[in-house]
């Protein structure tokens, strides 16, 4: 009964939202609210703005497309900055089509998608209100009416520019049902929908020998002829092909580039004047936003295709290439898989994120510098800290290779392998060594993959399994740190205190004896050790320490365990060599002491508790991690 009365409720509001008046008085709701004469662009343009903005380590990210897109901000921005934007402000770009090319299962479709959704959306908003000539299958524009040597006087008075000629069905409805008494033509809110076609529309291509262009520009309704007397009195004609219906709004053309030529023509005058020939009629006036999507091998074909040269700087083409980073890659397929029927199966911690990084490594392009790697590229791309290299070296990394993500393994490849898994185990816990071993077997029932290709995506799995096993060789030893957090802390002020004795040439105190003792050169080294720092550079490293404490200081910042990557990354590896020998013995023994077997059940359950494991994925890491100690 809940959703009953949630429909109920969705139905009164929709009621609320109509509204009906004559040309006067919607010139009333113009001069209080100007921006509802907005056109196509700018209502698209400021449907995402009003979704509101958020800049992260200087990226732009508009919310419009924060829950759906994964990793794709720089196209997004380029999108919404290159294209919308500039057209909302009425200049030439918006007399383009918006071409998205790009990969199969990259985004494209979702974006589209998300912009009829969010059109739909926003026409129940105040922000987003259409308003439209009563009765008209096109929807048409109110502001059509005002006679175009009035239209100088118009914009002085309300400050809006108007473009576009009355359609021929609305001129003779004006002249014969209201005596040309502009004033008085019932005008009505609509609401978009692509479901009842009102300001949204799809066109799909067809077999070209049967396609009518009637499913673009409408058709003449033979049934009426004998009625009105002539195929050319516009009652006679049934406006309602894919442009008409989707005036005021968007129009997806679905793989656009396969098209018969016949269907694109029609574009050119849409696009660069804003109208379209249908039937024996003057030109018709549409405002719409066309979106078209392909793939890069039928925009290269396209493009070298001289016969569509008019075509060529009538588009404006936006490249959607894949994410490269892991972390988004992730939310993606979290986001397939809360989609599917399999969200209940637990899948192990790290899981997804090997998967990830398997499939970012295929889409990335070799890097230039000689001492780069792509892992250690991929970390970069993910925003992690890399020795030797700052956010500048990625920005130059990010303009190497043009076409960089535009190839590679999809999301679906990666959703299919693990769908595979989960119904061959036939067990609710799958874990990273069961989606790479399901993924290394897909590649040979890949239909595009070559053998050339084969054996360097291979490559790419052992290199995602080295990732796994350093990942889990640190989570098992974390979960047998009692108090791993706060041993790490004592250890690293431990550290601190002896480095700050070393720079200032001081001595320490004991806390047992009381007596003066020199800086702890052992510890210290034992420690820097870890992260490869040498005997020259040890004083250097040690000089950069008690500069960031104390430029931390100067900001009323404490400086803790967190504040430095690799001095962190130090203290956990010193920890886990410590700890190392203790881990090794205890997860390997087959007939484990009943002291080892307490140690392990509190491992387990630790694993459960802090780090997402079940049960039976938490003994699997054990085994595991013991194996690969005794290797």
């Amino acid at each position: 009964m809940d959703i009953l009365r949630k429909i109920e409720m969705y139905r009164h509001e929709e009621e609320k939202l109509k509204w009906e008046g004559t040309f006067r008085e919607y010139l009333e709701i113009i001069k209080e609210k100007p921006w509802v004469a907005q056109s196509a662009h700018s209502r698209v343009y400021n449907m995402i703005k009003d979704s509101g903005l958020e800049e992260v380590k200087g990226q732009k990210k508009y919310k419009f497309f924060s829950n759906q897109l994964f990793g794709l901000e720089e196209s997004l921005e380029r999108l919404v900055e290159e294209y919308f934007h500039p057209a909302a402000k009425r200049l030439d770009v918006r007399k383009r089509i918006l071409l998205l090319m790009g990969p199969v299962s990259g985004g494209k479709s979702t974006l589209v998608t998300m912009l009829k959704r969010g059109l739909e959306a926003y026409s129940l908003t105040d922000n987003g209100a259409v308003y439209a000539i009563k009765g008209c299958p096109m929807h048409e524009d109110p502001l059509h009416m005002v006679p175009h040597h009035l239209r100088k006087d118009f914009y002085d008075e309300y400050g809006i520019r108007i473009e576009g000629n009355l359609s021929p069905l609305n001129m003779m409805r004006v002249e014969q049902e209201y005596n040309g008494k502009i004033e008085d033509v019932v005008i009505e809110r609509v609401m978009f929908s692509e479901d009842k076609r009102v300001g949204i529309g799809t066109f799909s291509p067809s077999d070209p020998k049967s396609q009518d262009i009637a499913d673009l520009t409408g058709s003449i309704d033979f049934s009426t002829i004998a009625e009105y007397g002539s195929e050319s009195d516009p009652r006679a004609y049934r406006f309602d092909g894919e442009l008409n219906k989707a005036n005021r709004g968007m129009m997806e053309f679905q793989e656009m580039l396969k098209c018969d030529e016949k269907f694109l023509w029609h574009l050119l005058s849409l696009t660069q004047e804003g109208n379209f020939k249908a039937g024996r009629f003057a030109l018709i006036s549409a405002d719409e936003l066309i979106v078209a999507h392909t793939n890069e091998t039928e925009y290269r074909s396209f493009i070298s295709n001289k016969k569509n040269e008019a075509l060529h700087s009538r588009i404006i083409v936006m490249p959607i290439p894949y994410n490269l980073k892991v972390t988004e890659e992730e939310k993606i397929y979290e986001k397939m898989i809360q989609e599917s029927d399999v969200a209940n199966v637990h899948i192990a911690p790290h899981t997804l994120k090997v998967a990830a990084m398997f499939t970012i490594l295929t889409r990335m392009k070799d890097p230039k510098k000689g001492d780069l790697d792509l892992v250690k590229k991929m970390r970069l791309y993910d925003g992690e800290s890399v020795e030797g290299f700052n956010r500048a070296d990625v920005e130059e990394m990010k303009k190497e290779h043009a076409d960089e993500g535009m190839s590679g393994i999809d999301p679906r490849y990666v959703i299919n392998r693990i769908s595979s898994t989960i119904i061959r185990k036939e067990i609710t816990s799958i874990n990273a060594l069961d989606v790479l071993r399901s993924l290394k077997e897909g590649l040979d029932q890949h239909p595009s993959i070559t053998a050339e290709l084969k054996e360097r995506y291979l490559n790419f799995i052992s290199l995602a399994r080295k990732e796994y096993d350093e990942i889990a060789k640190k989570e098992v030893q974390k979960a047998f740190v009692y108090s791993y957090e706060e041993s790490a802390k004592t250890l690293m002020e431990n550290y601190l205190d002896n480095v700050e004795a070393y720079c200032n040439k001081a001595k320490l105190r004991d806390p047992l004896t009381g007596e003066e003792i020199n800086p702890d050169e052992k510890l210290m080294r034992s420690i820097e050790e870890q992260i490869g720092i040498s005997e020259n550079a040890k004083k250097a490293f040690r000089e950069e320490i008690l500069i960031r404490i104390s430029a931390y200081a100067r900001k009323g910042k404490r400086f803790d365990y967190n504040s430095h990557d690799r001095l962190r990354e130090a203290i956990q590896k010193k920890l886990f060599a410590d700890l190392k020998d203790v881990v090794k013995i205890t997860t390997s023994s087959k007939t484990p002491d009943e002291q080892q077997l307490k140690k392990i059940n509190e491992v387990v359950a630790r694993l459960i508790d802090e780090h997402g494991y079940n049960s039976t994925s938490a003994n699997e890491l054990l085994r595991y991690v013991g194996s690969l100690l005794n290797r």
